[in-house]
């Protein structure tokens, strides 16, 4: 792997060793700097879950994309800095109607002195890791967080006192999510076929283009506003550092 090359992606310098403040510094550099996106889907771009592909999309392409991809390619970084690091599955929260289904998300487990749970793929999320194995609230830039005790020995994460996702502790291989992604890119009930997404947390808030719906967050205040093609396109250069040739239009799936 490029690890120089994927440290200046995110703006991170090589730790000198895999320590819980390192682990910090480049989650909340990776979060920040490499977006939350699913335009591949709607662009109709193969996702292979292979760390080379993953790596490479996000280093030399200059991409985002979602939990599979960004939290793959990380937890590739990561050992290659030394660090013990699990893929664990998760069931996203339906609200009210409970948990999705299993391998709907993919999280990190990256083992030290203690446990810490490592996402950089979950949209807006923690922007540093969460202590695994504590049951306190835990403060973070994007709210609060807490993991608590769930049936059959699985977490339940939640922000801001509502579900996250729960948490199973098996560790899997990469190669285990391929059907749930694949799922996740094609199917017409998935969440991503439905709508484009492009976002990113900011110093004072975070930026989200859907489609072309423009939305800023600046130190709780709210502004959209509607973007015409070209627009489109500088915005994605702009604010996220994806160029692309023609602006993304969402898909018919099914």
């Amino acid at each position: 792997m490029d690890v120089d090359g994927y440290l200046a992606r995110i703006g991170a310098a090589r730790p000198s060793a895999p320590t819980a403040e390192a682990l910090a510094d480049l989650h909340e550099r990776h979060v920040t700097t490499v977006p939350f996106e699913n335009l591949s889907v709607h662009l109709r771009e193969p996702i292979v879950l292979d760390e080379e592909k993953l790596v490479e999309k996000i280093v030399r392409r200059r991409r985002g994309g979602f939990c599979y991809e960004l939290n793959g390619a990380f937890a590739a970084l990561l050992r290659e800095l030394g660090f013990a690091v699990s893929l664990l599955p998760a069931r996203v929260s339906r609200g009210g109607d409970g948990f999705g289904a299993p391998f709907d998300h993919l999280t990190l487990r990256v083992d030290l002195d203690e446990p810490w749970l490592a996402d950089v793929g979950f949209g807006r999320f923690a922007r540093r890791p969460l202590r695994l194995a504590a049951c306190e609230p835990q403060a973070d830039a994007e709210g609060e967080f807490m993991l608590l005790d769930a049936a059959g020995g699985d977490i339940d994460v939640r922000h801001n006192g509502e579900p996250a996702y729960r948490l199973e502790q098996r560790a899997r291989e990469l190669e285990d999510f391929v059907p749930s992604c694949w799922w996740q890119a094609t199917s017409p009930d998935s969440h991503f076929t439905q709508g484009l997404l492009c976002t990113l947390p900011t110093s004072s808030g975070r930026v989200t283009l859907t489609g072309d719906q423009l939305i800023e967050t600046v130190d709780g205040k709210r502004v959209e506003r509607e973007l015409s093609p070209d627009e489109v396109l500088e915005a994605y250069r702009t604010y996220f550092g994806i160029s692309l040739e023609t602006a993304p239009v969402a898909g018919a799936f099914g």
